[in-house]
């Protein structure tokens, strides 16, 4: 089911109605800064399954949670206060930051079991930032590709597109219409106590 959001004026109970699904185990795509995104509830096994199955890909890769705040992201990476000095100046904004993970989502999902790692993300997007007034807890995501949808890579991607291809598998789009993407997020490693590494320059700059 395809749900359009006027920004300006988003409807709440719309908004209710993703974070439902979420909590139920289902899938709901969204845009953020940097992509189109398929999402569900970390802490949901049948959620979960079926990002995985979207992307086929098994669960030892890594997805990003994204995150509402710092504070939220906190429940489950570990930030110490440099760490959050160095990122409180980019957020929100593309930005991809591992961390090693609280023992909660280390429990809960297989890749970070594997290597004690989490990807954290807090959007600049305003629909994102909306959803999460709604809904305040992480949710892990993926980048709806091309090759998921099944359509050319010279193609723009836009809801119904995603609605038309993914429409077995996810619950809901949530699209606003028009969506500028800046490109890929910039990862940077915050593991090293010593030092944040560069991982990918990307839209997000960098200037630690």
């Amino acid at each position: 089911m395809i749900e359009y959001i006027i920004l300006e004026n988003t409807d709440d109970r719309v908004l209710k109605k993703a974070s439902k699904a979420i909590l139920d185990g289902e899938l709901v795509v969204i845009p953020s800064d940097t992509s189109w995104l398929a999402v569900c509830h970390p802490f949901s096994k049948a959620g979960v399954d079926k990002l995985y199955a979207l992307k086929k890909e098994n669960k030892s890769k890594h997805f990003s949670l994204l995150c509402p705040s710092i504070s939220e992201a906190s429940e489950v990476a570990r930030i110490d206060n440099s760490s959050y000095r160095v990122i409180n100046k980019m957020v929100p904004g593309p930005y991809t930051f591992i961390f090693n993970a609280q023992l909660k989502i280390t429990k809960a999902l297989k890749a970070s079991k594997t290597d004690k790692e989490i990807g954290i993300r807090i959007p600049k997007c305003p629909l994102y930032q909306s959803f999460s007034v709604i809904h305040k807890s992480p949710l892990l995501s993926t980048n709806i590709t091309h090759e998921v949808l099944g359509i050319d890579p010279g193609v723009e991607i836009y809801g119904y597109l995603v609605e038309d291809s993914l429409s077995q598998q996810v619950k809901m789009v949530l699209d606003p219409g028009e969506v500028h993407f800046l490109g890929p997020s910039t990862i940077i490693d915050f593991t090293d106590s010593e030092a944040p590494t560069l991982v990918r320059q990307g839209s997000g700059p960098t200037n630690f």
